[in-house]
């Protein structure tokens, strides 16, 4: 099965549990990078008027990628992000429904300093069209390659 790690990281965390995982099961790996990329300014939660609180209040916003990328050939995509106010932040939204997913299995990983992952799949879904969703997880920062591995080889 030909595996796709994407992940999008604000600070670096979900970065580093990406290229452990796409390591661990030796899948290609991607970056979701937003055009424009988010200052700390930008990622002040407690802000309403920040520009990811303003993302996140509008389920329709779609932020701009810097680069654009099929999943073609792919079967598998895990994709992987830090929990925005209990979902995907909606960079995550604009790469999937602009790499083409139906078909493929999706399934979704994360980091969070607090929040869980129970309303992940449910605001995912709709920009996986055609796809496989599958539960996801939560990963602390410093989940190991076995532990990756394992739970890649769990949900494909």
């Amino acid at each position: 099965m030909k595996t796709l790690v994407a992940y999008f990281s604000a600070s670096g965390v979900t970065a580093h549990v990406a290229k452990k995982l796409a390591k661990a099961i030796g899948a290609d790996l991607h970056e979701i990078a937003p055009a424009q990329p988010y200052t700390a300014a930008d990622l002040d939660w407690r802000n309403r008027q920040s520009r990811s609180s303003v993302e996140m209040k509008d389920e329709t916003s779609r932020p701009a990628l810097a680069e654009r990328m099929s999943a073609e050939g792919y079967d598998a995509i895990l994709v992987g992000f830090p929990i925005w106010w209990g979902v995907a932040p909606r960079a995550v939204n604009t790469f999937l429904e602009g790499c083409g997913t139906e078909g493929k299995i999706v399934v979704p990983f994360a980091t969070s300093g607090g929040s869980g992952m129970r309303i992940v799949n449910a605001a995912l879904a709709p920009s996986c069209r055609g796809a496989t969703l599958k539960e996801g997880r939560l990963f602390a920062p410093d989940a190991s390659e076995r532990e990756l591995a394992a739970w890649a080889q769990s949900v494909l």
